[in-house]
């Protein structure tokens, strides 16, 4: 018996170091599936080492040509690249799993030819009776009845039509690895059973095609979650019999990243949450900086008294080894409190250009806006990038800048006060008297402060409340008087108006 690591196993550093990615196309993408490349590009960039993308699609009935083009667009939206793979090519295409069945083959035969695994023929119905005729429980399944089928019983099995699966002659002894992040792991001898890598008829099944690929890619780190831990006994068993075939001459090493939960309870976070969908979360407006900072917070830190940094300042900290093993909650608001801090943190010129997606999504302005607007745009962008946590917020509160006709919030002609007709009489006489030419936010502050706040006795949360409803719209609006400049002195004299003739 050995309760040791395998001495095969890698000690690769530094560029030596080679990670994969290698998810199913099916389903949109979500962010687990992020944070698993995030922590896996992280680790190869800190360590001067390389990212294998490649795609794991030999599920005819699932995959689709539709979930691989969104996952490069996922992975395009993050900005994540990778060294070797789908779209890029390198030493050891093809990338995708449904373009490799003739290795798989080859690699199948070396293994048959060194005695690692075995034809078995038995039908499930023979296991379930095997097991009850001998006591043993029917939820342990196959017994290892074929491992030693002499030639003539594998003739009769022929005889009869059969076609064999393929077994891996599981080692009778503990098998013994040390976790990246959850130190030394054993799986006892016998807990678990010889097991198929190949259907009858030659189908590979992900159990053989997943560690096949990492060996003849020489992947040195294996960084995946925590609910795929089960299977890591089956990689061993079958590495070890890679090894002793002489397919590959080196085990990887393993980190089991902790499960996300969702916001409530201690369930994993489904596909089906809405915080899971990553392109929802980008239609609310994160930024891929934003989002990435935050899903490294899911079992990483920089520092404890600080969540946010930038993507260079993660790289340069960021160890496997040091990721925390236990679950991590996804927590949508401090998301989208993190994601607002790296908003205040880009330049101008660039929140003024992301948010042009969003104002045109809401139907604000052309994907290509007209030089009017991208000034326009230019010029109200600083007024909201200090206040909004997600870009999705930006066209309800910049929109009014690109409509004709107001559309008046009900909360906000509810909250306005018995004397905003009042009010917005007192505002146009006093803004008229500003000069065409000196139409600027000071001016204008000037001009209603005295109106409103001196001459009326108004409180200022009272005196600017009607202007603001008038102007957008909303309660809630970019600063007031340079809503105003922007607008022009026509155009705010016309707004004002139009609430007084709507207030009747």
């Amino acid at each position: 018996m050995s309760a040791t690591p395998d001495p095969r196993t890698t000690t690769a550093t530094g560029a030596d170091v080679r990670v994969r990615f290698c998810p199913s196309p099916t389903g949109l993408p979500h962010v687990g599936l992020i944070r698993t490349v995030l922590f896996n590009w992280a680790y190869a960039r800190h360590n001067g080492g390389k990212l294998v993308f490649r795609i794991e699609d030999t599920d005819a009935a699932r995959d689709s040509e539709e979930s691989y083009q969104q996952l490069l667009e996922a992975l395009r939206w993050v900005n994540i690249d990778w060294d070797e793979g789908v779209e890029v090519g390198g030493p050891h295409a093809p990338y995708r799993q449904s373009q490799r069945h003739e290795i798989y083959r080859e690699v199948l035969d070396k293994l048959i030819a060194a005695g690692a695994v075995y034809e078995s023929y038995s039908t499930a119905e023979e296991i379930d009776a095997r097991n009850e005729a001998n006591g043993r429980a029917k939820q342990l399944g196959y017994d290892n009845f074929d491992r030693d089928l002499t030639d003539e019983q594998k003739a009769a099995f022929r005889a009869e039509g059969r076609e064999p699966a393929w077994r891996v002659r599981v080692p009778d002894e503990d098998l013994t690895f040390v976790d990246l992040i959850r130190g030394e792991v054993t799986f006892p001898a016998g807990s678990f059973p010889d097991f198929v890598i190949v259907r009858a008829g030659g189908i590979p099944l992900y159990t053989f095609v997943n560690p096949v690929d990492d060996a003849l890619m020489g992947i040195t780190h294996v960084i995946r979650g925590e609910d795929l831990m089960p299977s890591t006994a089956r990689q061993l068993a079958l590495y070890r019999a890679l090894l002793d075939a002489g397919v590959t001459d080196f085990l990887p090493r393993f980190g089991h990243m902790p499960l996300v939960l969702g916001e409530t309870g201690n369930k994993k976070l489904s596909k089906r949450d809405p915080q899971a969908d990553l392109f929802l979360q980008r239609e609310k407006g994160f930024i891929h900086e934003g989002l990435l900072n935050y899903l490294s917070l899911l079992g990483w830190s920089l520092a404890s008294d600080r969540d946010v940094f930038s993507l260079d300042e993660m790289i340069a900290a960021f160890d496997i080894a040091d990721v925390n093993p236990n679950p991590a909650r996804f927590d949508q608001k401090k998301a989208e409190a993190i994601n607002g801090d790296h908003i205040r943190m880009l330049d101008a010129d660039d929140f003024a250009a992301r948010i042009v997606p969003y104002l045109a999504g809401a139907g604000f302005i052309a994907e290509q806006p007209s030089e009017e607007h991208r000034a326009i745009i230019a010029q109200a962008a600083p007024l909201v990038q200090e206040r909004v946590q997600l870009l999705g917020e930006v066209p309800g509160m910049l929109g009014f800048l690109f409509v004709s006709e107001v559309d008046y919030a009900d909360d906000a002609m509810k909250g306005l006060p018995a004397n905003a007709g009042e009010v917005l009489v007192a505002s146009v006489g006093a803004l008229e008297l500003v000069p065409d030419g000196e139409f600027t936010a000071a001016a204008v502050q000037e001009a209603l402060s005295k109106a409103l706040v001196e001459e009326l006795g108004l409180k200022p949360r009272v005196a600017y409340g009607p202007p603001r409803v008038a102007l957008t719209g909303r309660r809630i609006s970019p600063p007031l008087f340079e809503s105003m400049e922007l607008l022009g002195k026509t155009e705010t004299l016309r707004r004002l108006g139009a609430l007084v003739t709507h207030l009747g």
